[in-house]
């Protein structure tokens, strides 16, 4: 079992279950166990679901460790992260994710490069906070956002940071379906079971034809990305 992933096999959906027991926020650790967890399905599942426990998805990078890092040592974790958020945007099997708490900055970023986003009906939020807590934010977040979002929905999202409950990311298009609460699991792994059933290579195919304009935007903007994002996090000396 993993530090801060989960993996369970659900049929031919891999599960990946959040829960590092505080606020699931990422770094070095998350990224080596998504890695694993995704080697895993391409092995050996016709689809993923990515869950969070109730009351909290993620909260993104952890600010308490990587500020900690030094210099370049934190350089090569932005680097790492960016690589796995594409690496997910782009993954050539079906990624489902269900929502049942808070997601914000690196959480939205995780569930919009997912293909679908299903959101329990709680008390909690979704949004992309970095440029509220002055971080900018890179072209792989807004591309993400351009890639789900309507124009309309962007300049709130992106530009103000704007946080969402359920009903109001669903009307803004960050997620794709909010239910109950207490049906998110079963709705969200029934999903999941459905897009295992495509077949493989038409979605694989149809999946990188859509999503290349966007992944090829993010993969020219890395070195910027990475010295923008390096530069906005402290490191230690």
């Amino acid at each position: 079992m993993g530090v801060k992933i989960q993996t369970t096999m659900d049929g031919r959906v891999l599960r990946l279950k959040l829960d590092d027991g505080k606020a699931n926020t990422m770094e070095a650790t998350w990224v080596r166990e998504m890695h694993a967890a995704l080697d895993h399905a391409e092995k050996s599942a016709g689809a993923v679901l990515i869950e969070g426990r109730e009351g909290r998805f993620s909260g993104g990078l952890d600010l308490k460790v990587l500020p900690t890092l030094g210099r370049d040592a934190l350089k090569e974790f932005v680097r790492d992260y960016q690589r796995c958020v594409l690496r997910i945007f782009m993954f050539p099997k079906p990624i489902v994710c269900a929502i049942a708490g808070h997601a914000i900055a690196g959480g939205a970023i995780l569930a919009l490069a997912s293909d679908r986003r299903i959101m329990g009906d709680g008390d909690f939020q979704i949004g992309l906070r970095e440029v509220a807590i002055g971080i900018p934010l890179p072209t792989f977040g807004c591309e993400l956002a351009r890639s789900v979002m309507p124009p309309t929905s962007l300049v709130g999202a992106v530009m103000r940071g704007e946080l969402y409950a359920p009903k109001l990311a669903l009307a803004c298009g960050m997620v794709d379906k909010v239910v109950p609460l207490s049906d998110l699991a079963a709705v969200a792994l029934e999903e999941a079971r459905e897009m295992a059933r495509l077949p493989d290579i038409a979605f694989a195919t149809t999946k990188k034809t859509l999503k290349s304009p966007y992944a090829r935007l993010m993969e020219s903007a890395e070195s910027a990305d990475l010295d923008a994002l390096t530069n906005a996090i402290p490191a230690a000396p």
